[in-house]
């Protein structure tokens, strides 16, 4: 049996010309398929906590900035470990994502990589993300290595729970930790208060994204939040992403935050609601979009964060 040619692939979320469409050699493709380089949100959205606690954490240090080679260590090793979670998540759900419409295009129910080669492919990017680990110190070696405990699990939840969304936000927002530990060597209050804001911050944006599924997930009976909370979704994103608001308010108010953080909270929060307010089930575009319009968000707190540190040390 032959299998289709990348170039006549078309993954749903991924814009059209990308540049995997565009530069990757056909052999290539695939696997940044399964990497999704196509699709960068993902890794934006594992990297913004770690760019967060990152900047909380160096302005408390009374540090002019976050530490650029801290700050390249955690792209490469969000986009890595993006990269090794979505290929492993692909492998344990090939059967279920070649009964899925917006998933079956995927390189692995497409037959375009087979689960051997999918595998090896993980350990690789698995081994790129321990080579960044192993550039902090030895307790933040041990936190990162902790957080491969909900990676391992999360691709099971959807089988026998209708919140893998918890489970997603318990290893996305595992950075939350990471940036303030590989400044201090340790845990504080601001960096489990800014952890457990950006499990309720995935936890909201993840499932307005599981709305573009909702009919297929129901046809094969997986769980999700989206199928769970229906119609009622705009209150669950409203009390989440105001709940993460409120605890990162109390992270930077203990971590001793100038105007300049609240000022990047304040907008980070007007972009939250306008998603609650352009929230519809009913449209997998409009989803998409907002889903991917936290990445916009995220970045708006960040830059609050980092001129905020800034302004403290002058």
């Amino acid at each position: 049996m032959n299998t289709p040619d990348s170039d006549d692939i078309v993954i749903p979320d991924a814009k059209r010309g990308n540049w995997v469409d565009r530069l990757l050699p056909a052999p290539l493709k695939p696997y940044a398929q399964l990497a999704r380089w196509d699709r960068p949100i993902g890794w934006w959205l594992l990297l913004l906590p770690c760019w967060w606690s990152l900047g909380l954490a160096s302005g408390t240090a009374g540090q002019p900035y976050p530490s650029p080679w801290y700050a390249l260590l955690f792209f490469i090793g969000a986009v890595a470990m993006r990269g090794a979670g979505c290929t492993y998540n692909d492998i344990v759900d090939r059967h279920i994502d070649a009964a899925v419409a917006r998933t079956r295009a995927r390189p692995i129910p497409s037959g375009r990589v087979s689960a051997k080669a999918a595998a090896a492919f993980l350990v690789l990017q698995a081994l790129v993300g321990l080579a960044v680990l192993l550039q902090f110190d030895r307790f933040s070696i041990g936190l990162g290595f902790c957080s491969m405990v909900p990676v391992a699990v999360y691709p099971f939840m959807k089988r026998i729970t209708h919140f893998p969304q918890a489970v997603l936000g318990l290893s996305f927002s595992w950075g939350g930790l990471m940036g303030w530990s590989v400044v201090f060597g340790r845990l504080d209050a601001p960096a489990l208060l800014i952890y457990v804001a950006a499990i309720l911050w995935t936890f909201a944006y993840d499932t307005i994204y599981a709305h573009q599924d909702r009919e297929d997930d129901a046809l094969i009976d997986l769980g999700s939040t989206a199928r769970y909370f229906a119609e009622t979704t705009p209150r669950l994103l409203t009390v989440c992403y105001g709940a993460a608001v409120l605890l990162l308010g109390v992270a930077f108010y203990l971590a001793d935050a100038r105007i300049v953080a609240y000022v990047g909270l304040a907008a980070f929060a007007r972009q939250l609601a306008w998603q609650v307010e352009r929230f519809d089930a009913d449209d997998g575009a409009l989803c998409l979009k907002l889903f991917k319009s936290n990445r916009d968000a995220g970045l708006i707190l960040t830059a609050g964060l980092v001129i905020d540190a800034f302004l403290k040390a002058m």
